[in-house]
């Protein structure tokens, strides 16, 4: 792991423990947003998760877990943040369906049995593509699918870089000053060449902006797969 993404773990568990002593409310979630505003596309681009192995990637408090969980769907939940992972536990500890890991995404994509569906809201950034991105290929089953988000403009109006480097990004704190974090925030065609480098196979990417267009923040959604091996040459 590199330090940077140590800083920001080490921000995300600040962030959590803020929060918990604050008593914060965090709403139920009805659908998943994978943008920042309610206008954007939910959960049914997930496909039919009946019987699937599911994992929430980064999953914070774990609510858009929680509304899967509450479907029907089986949801692995993995959150590198202890404070937010208690969070999560607090209030979803009991939910029949829902399993609550505190881990490093990419000690537990090593260690997992494969995934038929992996999903990220916002999360991915955080952690650097290259030590990411072939754990990820790793834990799912060949047509298993990846869908995720991650930050395209920021909200002062910064846009994606076109190399594989992290840059400095602010995670705002209520009643408290700032905090600083690390994020790979990358064009389309990067995310989709970094994807295809480490074997998967992108299908879609979108770049969701404010319904009003009254701020720069947009996010970049991309939905890929692992695709399924070659038949052996000469047969069909």
């Amino acid at each position: 792991m590199l330090d940077i993404e140590v800083q920001t773990a080490d921000a995300w568990t600040r962030y959590g423990a803020h929060h918990a002593t604050r008593g914060t409310d965090v709403p139920e979630a009805d659908r998943l947003v994978w943008g920042y505003w309610p206008v954007s596309p939910d959960e049914e681009l997930l496909g039919d998760l009946t019987g699937l192995r599911v994992l929430d990637l980064g999953s914070g408090t774990s609510k858009y877990a929680a509304h899967l969980t509450r479907r029907g769907v089986q949801v692995d939940a993995v959150e590198a943040s202890p404070s937010q992972h208690q969070r999560a536990v607090a209030r979803y500890g009991g939910l029949p369906g829902l399993r609550l890991i505190c881990a490093d995404a990419v000690d537990h994509l090593k260690q997992a049995e494969p995934y038929d569906v992996i999903y990220s809201i916002h999360a991915v950034p955080y952690i650097d593509p290259q030590r990411l991105l072939p754990a990820l290929t790793q834990a799912l089953r060949p047509d298993g699918r990846l869908v995720f988000s991650a930050l395209h403009t920021n909200s002062t109006g910064t846009g994606p870089a076109t190399v594989v480097a992290a840059r400095s990004e602010v995670l705002t704190l209520p009643g408290a000053e700032p905090l600083s974090v690390g994020m790979w925030v990358l064009t389309p065609s990067l995310w989709k060449h970094l994807l295809t480098e480490h074997g998967l196979v992108a299908d879609r990417i979108d770049v969701l902006t404010a319904p009003e267009g009254d701020t720069p923040l947009s996010c970049t959604l991309i939905q890929a797969r692992r695709p399924l091996p070659l038949p052996p040459e000469g047969r069909s």
